[in-house]
């Protein structure tokens, strides 16, 4: 069938929107948190064999690697679907899962009782039992230490609601009273994105609906490979770290080999660490996405987003690695590290290939999480967001001041403080930016958060983080990197606690105080407008003293000195 432009532009629009209001259904019916504030959940749509068509704003980890989870369902149910079923998954061996916490929810779409295509939401949850509360238990070594495992299950069966199963559910989770709530918020976007599917496929009718939703595919597979066409053929080469593997020092490498040739793309892992005893080990799927999120950030955002895009790359990642573990291995950290790393690694490659296009690292997010028993009676479980870490800068724009992680590329939202404020037994003393964290450059980083808080109550702390011990906002161009993080934690009527970057520990009422890691800078930082110094200097981003040495921005009071300036900015470049 030949396809109008025109027409496939709005067909594409058309069922982007559709994955926005499922969005829109989840944040004002979910119960949690950690969805009706931070939106951690994405809404997907893929084809009727589980390619990813379109999909929302959310969480790109969630979704780059989505169609995993879809052909993992239909691999077990086939043809045992019906229009009126829900299925449940999230086991990353054997569901196609990223993580053990990101459910996904599955609604089969059937046209004239033919299958047509899948209605997916993932989402984090607030707890699936395990050795920690809140999903992260830094001290796991194997999967079975990280919650309850969920192979493809069928939730709804003909209409109605599988209680057993359910019952199985909430009493693997020590936040029953959230995770009841979410699942039906989750049951009801995936409704509600089935019907408007189905919806559009009768109003454009089911031959011409099918035909352009792989017209939408072949679109974005010619996108991406005009891109990578334009590139020099070649091999090129990136790297990240850790100095950790959750429990001892140990230097940690993900390296990676981009191989350009002609329109086509591989990128190898190979020479990438063993995986590891602690739960930063990646799975399949995730680092996937991971490799997804790099290239959809670096090149054109104009390029469509699903799993057409990526036709013309190969992916290698040996098993045993830590970018594709063997089983028992943890990886409820993957989603945040090492995606972070896999990213990283990815663009200082594609810098060497098309540097003016270079991204600056973002600084590796440490923030930790708390739980305890509320007033209520029921288990709390509080992310510590507010302390999130500056974004990298790229040529053109400043880093992120803050930012929910590189994963969510900002789709995770810093929640209202006053808000949790009522919802948890905390005291918020001081949430601003930081003062010299952004890495310098003629673009800076982001600063990061400077963040303290009083908890009430005694708490669980799980610390899980990176960005403690080395910079891990890396600049590029010539720019500078961040700044490295600290935290401390001070009981009451004690001395204060320096935690470690990740394990579990029981704690009195006590005062939580973060620096985050800053952004890594772009280009020369004696390029950037003094202006732009003189107003970060009076935001409290940057000190007077750090203009003059980092910028060459020499300032008499609440003004530039433009004459001093010169000077030191001529005597800095030689």
């Amino acid at each position: 069938m030949a396809l109008d432009a025109v027409t496939l532009a709005l067909v594409q629009n058309r069922l982007d929107h559709i994955t926005k209001q499922m969005g829109w259904v989840m944040t004002r019916t979910a119960r949690s948190p950690i969805f009706n504030h931070a939106h951690d959940f994405s809404c997907f749509l893929t084809d009727a064999s589980g390619i990813v068509v379109a999909q929302a704003d959310g969480i790109p980890i969630h979704t780059g690697g989505g169609g995993f989870a879809a052909r993992a369902l239909l691999d077990t149910f086939g043809g045992d679907m019906a229009a009126d079923d829900a299925f449940l998954l999230s086991d990353p061996y054997v569901a196609g899962g990223n993580h053990l916490p990101d459910w996904v929810i599955v609604r089969p779409v059937f046209c004239d009782d033919q299958l047509v295509a899948l209605s997916c939401i993932r989402a984090h949850q607030s707890d699936i039992g395990g050795g920690a509360a809140g999903t992260y238990n830094p001290e796991a070594k194997e999967i079975f230490h990280e919650g309850i495992r969920l192979p493809p299950l069928r939730l709804i069966e003909g209409g109605k609601i599988r209680e057993d199963l359910w019952q199985l559910l909430m009493i693997n989770c020590r936040t029953p009273h959230y995770l009841d709530g979410d699942l039906r918020a989750m049951l009801g976007a995936t409704r509600i994105g089935a019907q408007q599917v189905e919806s559009h496929l009768q109003d454009i009718g089911l031959e011409e609906g099918l035909a352009y939703m792989e017209g939408i595919l072949d679109h974005a597979d010619r996108r991406l490979r005009a891109v990578i066409a334009d590139l020099p053929d070649g091999v090129y080469r990136g790297e990240d770290r850790f100095d950790n593997d959750c429990f001892e020092p140990m230097d940690i490498r993900i390296c990676v080999a981009l191989t350009v040739k002609g329109d086509s793309l591989t990128v190898d892992f190979t020479g990438s660490h063993a995986q590891i005893q602690g739960f930063k080990n990646s799975s399949f799927a995730n680092t996937y996405s991971s490799v997804y999120m790099a290239l959809s950030s670096f090149f054109d955002p104009a390029i469509p987003r699903n799993e057409g895009t990526y036709r013309n790359v190969t992916i290698i990642a040996p098993e045993g690695t830590i970018v594709n573990p063997l089983p028992p291995a943890p990886m409820t950290m993957s989603t945040v590290f090492p995606a972070c790393e896999i990213i990283h690694a990815v663009w200082r490659a594609l810098a060497e290939a098309d540097t003016p296009n270079a991204c600056a690292g973002w600084g590796k997010n440490a923030f930790p999480i708390t739980s305890g028993i509320g007033e209520d009676g029921n288990t709390f479980v509080m992310y510590h967001w507010f302390g999130s870490s500056g974004g990298g800068a790229v040529d053109g724009r400043d880093g992120f001041p803050q930012q929910g992680g590189l994963n969510s590329l900002c789709g995770l939202h810093i929640p209202n403080a006053e808000t949790f404020e009522q919802l948890f037994p905390i005291r918020f003393v001081r949430q601003e930016l930081r003062c010299d964290a952004a890495g310098p450059g003629k673009y800076r980083g982001g600063a990061g958060g400077d963040y303290a808080v009083e908890i009430r109550a005694p708490v669980q702390y799980a610390f899980r983080g990176e960005g403690y011990s080395m910079p891990t906002g890396f600049g590029i161009n010539g720019g500078k990197d961040g700044a490295m993080g600290n935290m401390t934690v001070v009981p009451v009527g004690a001395d204060p606690i320096t935690p470690p970057s990740y394990g579990v520990r029981h704690i009195a009422p006590s005062r939580l105080e973060m620096m985050a890691p800053g952004g890594g800078g772009w280009g020369n930082p004696l390029e950037r407008d003094p202006a732009l110094v003189l107003q970060d200097v009076k935001d409290g981003i940057v000190s007077p003293a750090r203009a003059r040495d980092d910028y060459g921005v020499v300032l008499r009071g609440d003004e530039l000195d433009d004459d001093a300036t010169n000077r030191h900015r001529a005597a800095a470049g030689k």
